[in-house]
């Protein structure tokens, strides 16, 4: 049985790193809440020039985790779930040549399992997929 071959990777130029971005996600994205996770995206209408349909920021709070390796811990899972979900957020951004900033936010005071992070990035991605496809219902 043949495997397609699919780009797994969480590279560089998928991590939102710019300031003017990051000014613009938290200005004038839309968030909603898929908990544990508070997700804040922003549609642009153009894709990127190295392919990369959606770039991401995770954000885990210093005030409800005040040791560095408990909020880097976090981090690696939110990450970890991401990457291995990223076909789901890239489908339809891929299907209308746009390109996404997205930034997820832990919301609980408490250490996630695996199972639960991965929980929250697929209901993210189903809550995402349908926001688009009611823009792209109202574009046309």
């Amino acid at each position: 049985m043949k495997t397609e071959n699919i780009n797994r990777s969480f590279c560089k130029e998928e991590r939102l790193c710019s300031t003017k971005s990051i000014d613009r996600l938290f200005a004038s994205g839309v968030s909603f809440v898929a908990y544990p996770l508070r997700v804040v995206f922003y549609l642009e209408n153009e894709p990127d020039e190295g392919k990369r349909f959606a770039k991401i920021l995770v954000s885990v709070s210093k005030k409800k985790f005040k040791r560095a390796v408990k909020r880097n811990r976090v981090k690696r899972l939110i990450k970890e779930a991401y990457r291995l979900n990223k076909s789901k957020y890239s489908e339809v951004l891929r299907q209308n040549e746009r390109r996404m900033d997205i930034a997820f936010l832990y919301l609980k005071g408490e250490l996630p399992d695996y199972a639960e992070i991965e929980k929250a990035i697929q209901k993210a991605a189903f809550v995402l997929n349908e926001k688009l496809k009611d823009k792209e219902d109202d574009g046309k």
